[in-house]
């Protein structure tokens, strides 16, 4: 959430960026109404305190000159003032939490390059990388090749867990496990430290991440224990280092995820999601880092980079875009997704997000640095490296034989002990 500061000193920032989103200023205006009655109920209630100090010192001088009614009344004086503070205490609170809360609400303030627009058909492209495949024969789409070579069961995976759930096996198993492997390496060899995290968290940690309100939706609740299975492993690992200062010799601190990931993805998403492409469990190698605030924006590109690195070493052809106003959620600052090339769906889809989050995740997970004069908050970043599902749909569709079968990419080949094609299962 962005820090009250801004709310008290800098307002115009922050309606700014509402017109730039299409947003009204009523939330702005109500947090900053809140605050400012917040912060008269403590002055009031200071006022209080000192007024009740002032009468408590004269208990002691009418006990000793012997006036026990004088006391008596000085008591009572001191009870109903210590009965007011009480109740400006919990006026106090209800302003402090409906402040906060309506503030987490409040999206992040976007960087001055991100392109305005009302949905995903303003995103601007941003580069092109690798050339469009000719196949020379009619592409299929990656469900007809699952279901044609045997690599993936839905049928049986909805029979034990519900649609969207699926067994996969053979070589696109094999090919999947590969990817987690390549994945981490790649990371690895550039000094991100390789964590596996908690595959649930509880609620104030995953408020701290995102916005439970909007995010809840999409999300499995773990009850009556009030956890939630891990949508992304941005989340753990962002979180992991919550109420903590953090020493500027640790930063920035790089960090590479594997982990499965749970997503609800309720509604329906057109023909071209059949299969494996939107599901409800995945398996995600992703980058974090969390930095000094005056470094943010150049790790922005350097985990583009490693997204687009790494990408090209696989050989598939993908186009970087911007995104826009309108399709920004509300954590990021400035986001790029790449978006993978599916000859048999026609069309380019998201396979990785990079983000800058700035301050925003930090604020709300009590997240400092220490300095010589004082505490500041760092920035948190993330970005996809691979989400194997969404990655193998397009190593699928893009390598994809005549014959049905499919060609491994060359990086992945030491991997899967130098096989070069997938084969059927049967």
């Amino acid at each position: 959430m962005l820090d009250i500061s801004m709310f008290r000193e800098h307002s115009d920032v922050i309606r700014a960026d509402h017109d730039r989103r299409g947003l009204t200023h009523e939330s702005i205006d109500e947090v900053i109404r809140l605050d400012e009655e917040w912060r008269s109920i403590r002055y009031d209630a200071d006022q209080l305190r000192k007024a009740r100090n002032e009468a408590a010192r004269g208990i002691a001088e009418a006990k000793k000159s012997g006036d026990s009614s004088a006391a008596d009344a000085i008591l009572t004086e001191v009870a109903d003032i210590g009965a007011q503070i009480d109740k400006l205490a919990e006026h106090s609170d209800a302003c402090l939490a409906q402040r906060d809360a309506l503030r987490m609400r409040i999206p992040n303030i976007l960087h001055t390059e991100v392109p305005i627009g009302e949905d995903d058909q303003k995103n601007t492209l941003h580069s092109m990388h690798g050339e469009k495949v000719e196949l020379g024969f009619e592409p299929r789409n990656h469900n007809d090749l699952i279901e044609m070579n045997g690599w993936v069961d839905q049928a049986r995976g909805a029979k034990v867990a519900g649609s969207r759930f699926y067994f996969m096996q053979g070589d696109l198993a094999r090919l999947e496990m590969a990817l987690q492997q390549y994945g981490a390496d790649f990371l690895i060899s550039r000094d991100y430290t390789l964590v596996q995290p908690p595959l649930m968290m509880n609620r104030d940690a995953y408020e701290g991440v995102t916005d439970l309100a909007d995010f809840e939706t999409v999300m499995y609740g773990i009850e009556p224990d009030n956890y939630y299975l891990i949508a992304t492993s941005e989340h753990p690992l962002t979180a992991m280092r919550m109420d903590e200062i953090i020493e500027p010799s640790e930063l920035p601190i790089r960090l590479v995820g594997v982990s499965a990931c749970f997503r609800r993805e309720v509604g329906a998403h057109g023909l071209s999601d059949r299969g494996i492409w939107r599901v409800h469990q995945f398996t995600k190698v992703e980058q974090i880092v969390i930095c000094h605030p005056d470094d943010s924006w150049g790790h922005h590109e350097e985990l583009l980079g490693n997204a687009v690195d790494l990408w090209d070493s696989l050989g598939l052809h993908y186009r970087v875009v911007n995104i826009c106003t309108g399709d920004m959620g509300t954590v990021a600052a400035r986001k790029y997704d790449l978006e993978a090339w599916l000859p048999g769906a026609g069309d380019y889809k998201e396979v990785v997000s990079c983000s800058n989050c700035t301050d925003y995740q930090a604020n709300r997970l009590r997240m400092r640095y220490r300095t010589t004069e004082g505490n500041e908050t760092v920035h948190t970043l993330n970005s996809t490296a691979i989400a194997t599902s969404r990655a193998l749909v397009a190593i699928l569709e893009q390598n994809q034989m005549k014959d049905g079968r499919v060609s491994v990419p060359e990086a992945l080949r030491p991997y899967m002990g130098g096989q070069e094609v997938l084969e059927p299962l049967h």
